[in-house]
């Protein structure tokens, strides 16, 4: 795969178990940055796996961070297990998706390899690929700590498409129908997910597909400016593990030079999907912070918000702590969206009040169990609409950090397919 033309993607050797002798239900969990202030998740994702495969056992859920120094080693000798024992290699392919949710809703994808090099997470990148939102730089060590020495990578990165016209993913649904190279149900509550290969000669007119939505007549009509540098893909979900795969490479580069140019690390598995696809729903990923006094943050809010003199519409949100929730509003908000506004003062109520902290939630339901705990407050609000994305980025730069999510997080993204990222 080269980086040439706008081509920044491209079949992969894939691994995979042999689903005959081992049962994907189990070898299948959710994304590790889904369910963070929920252990009692992972620990009903342990006891559905029990002593069976699964990527459980090859990554590092973000409930368990803390316990990363323990913890990165054994995953590393897991994967050289898996890697040497267990998994199947699949060369030069792409993966078609169909992922039932748990709404009875199909979403439908394209699993295949992306060049680090066309991919920048900076604010402002011109780069073919993408980031959505901000990157917080102090998230990336911990995870490259476990990429650094991982001998595969399992994906839950999903980049987005915007393909209004639907040229690209939705004729796969009659070109591939073929035996699946996988066809189970997902674990607690996420849905059923079914995997057919893309033969080559789909393989060459799916990248022809994919090619013509960067070319400069189409970039034109869609945005309405001629000139604008293409973006193919911008990143939906996973954006701190593709920002970390770029981290790995960067320091690959750094120390064996030009010989990282071939190196499989250049490369990372992800996941495309449209934009436009009915299924995608984008949600706003909710606020819980954590050891402080609920009323003296809805006293500085309030004081916060009063000193606001921008010219943003309004912005409501709710509050919520205990059994008590109220709501307030941004009179003059200097950002465009409630979430930027509110992030600004979550950020700097922690920069001044010392063990404050936040977490970032999906779905009302987690927030107001969260909030049920001594010293903690949620904030609710409404999310941007998915067709704002590919402009915003494209005109303004990233968003403000874990500013939408696409669905809930039972419907994340499951790791299934892994690849070889060492020689």
């Amino acid at each position: 795969m080269e980086n040439k033309n706008n081509i920044c993607f491209g079949a992969a050797d894939l691994l995979l178990p042999d689903f005959n002798k081992n049962d994907a239900k189990k070898w299948a969990v959710v994304a590790c940055d889904q369910f963070t202030s929920e252990s009692e998740y992972w620990e009903s994702v342990r006891a559905e796996v029990g002593d069976a495969p699964s990527t459980l056992n090859i990554i590092l859920p973000e409930v368990y961070l803390s316990e990363s120094e323990k913890m990165i080693p054994l995953i590393n000798e897991t994967m050289e297990k898996y890697f040497s024992e267990l998994l199947i290699s699949h060369p030069d392919s792409m993966i078609y998706v169909e992922r039932t949710q748990s709404d009875g809703s199909v979403r439908r994808g394209i699993v295949l390899a992306i060049d680090l090099e066309a991919y920048d997470y900076t604010k402002g990148a011109n780069s073919l690929i993408r980031a959505t939102e901000a990157t917080v730089l102090e998230r990336i060590p911990p995870r490259v700590a476990i990429r650094r020495n991982a001998t595969i990578e399992a994906p839950h990165v999903m980049l987005l498409i915007d393909d209004s016209k639907r040229t690209v993913i939705e004729p796969l649904a009659k070109l591939c129908m073929g035996e699946p190279i996988y066809d189970t149900p997902l674990m607690l509550g996420g849905g059923h997910i079914v995997g057919r290969k893309i033969e080559k000669n789909v393989q060459e007119s799916l990248t022809e597909a994919l090619l013509a939505l960067v070319s400069p007549d189409q970039m034109a009509a869609r945005y309405g400016t001629d000139g604008l540098a293409p973006l193919l893909f911008a990143v939906g979900d996973g954006n701190h593990s593709l920002a970390t795969a770029k981290a790995t490479y960067e320091e690959l580069k750094a120390r064996i030079g030009d010989a990282a140019l071939s190196h499989p690390a250049r490369y990372a598995l992800a996941e495309v999907v449209n934009i436009h696809d009915e299924a995608l729903k984008f949600e706003p990923i909710y606020r819980v912070m954590f050891g402080v006094d609920p009323r003296d943050v809805i006293e500085e809010l309030k004081a916060y918000a009063d000193s606001l003199d921008g010219v943003a519409a309004p912005q409501s949100l709710t509050y919520l702590f205990g059994d008590t929730s109220g709501k307030l509003t941004f009179e003059k908000p200097c950002r465009q969206l409630t979430v930027g506004t509110l992030q600004e003062f979550i950020d700097s109520y922690i920069a001044s009040h010392d063990g404050a902290e936040v977490d970032y939630i999906h779905g009302e339901d987690s927030v107001r169990k969260l909030v049920a705990k001594e010293g903690s407050i949620g904030f609710i609000f409404s999310g941007m609409s998915k067709s704002q994305l590919f402009s915003t980025v494209i005109f303004d730069g990233a968003l403000p950090r874990k500013t939408f999510s696409m669905g809930h997080a039972e419907d994340k993204r499951y790791y299934m397919e892994c690849r070889r990222i060492t020689k």
